[in-house]
């Protein structure tokens, strides 16, 4: 198992930034990717960013230019840097771990809030 921990959401205005950090603990070895999605009422949930153990990449459409994504693997962390936000980023943005290869270990944070006032 592996539990993953998030914090630094909040509540921003618009253009403004905010940095999102997850810990994972327990079986890490167990996964290879780490990221975030996100959640707005009424939506479905969609990739944010994601990151290999390797450090390799992928963006949602939305956020690619504006968000970067990074992780210490010594500190078993994922990070979110989130710049010029908007107000249509306000969701709930849930942590995700997984290993691509065996679907069985997939895990997923607690969520936590950001709001990006106008």
């Amino acid at each position: 198992q592996v539990q993953l921990v998030e914090s630094g959401g909040g509540l921003v205005q618009a253009g403004g930034s905010l940095r999102l950090s997850c810990r994972a603990s327990g079986d890490i070895l167990s996964i290879n990717d780490m990221g975030w999605y996100r959640q707005a009422p009424g939506n479905q949930r969609e990739l944010v960013a994601i990151i290999s153990r390797g450090g390799v990449t992928n963006y949602g459409d939305s956020v690619k230019g504006r968000f970067t994504i990074s992780r210490d693997n010594a500190k078993n962390t994922v990070y979110l840097q989130m710049n010029s936000l908007k107000p249509e980023d306000t969701a709930v943005y849930y942590c995700h771990a997984r290993n691509p290869i065996n679907t069985d270990y997939e895990y997923w944070g607690q969520g936590i809030q950001v709001t990006v006032s106008s």
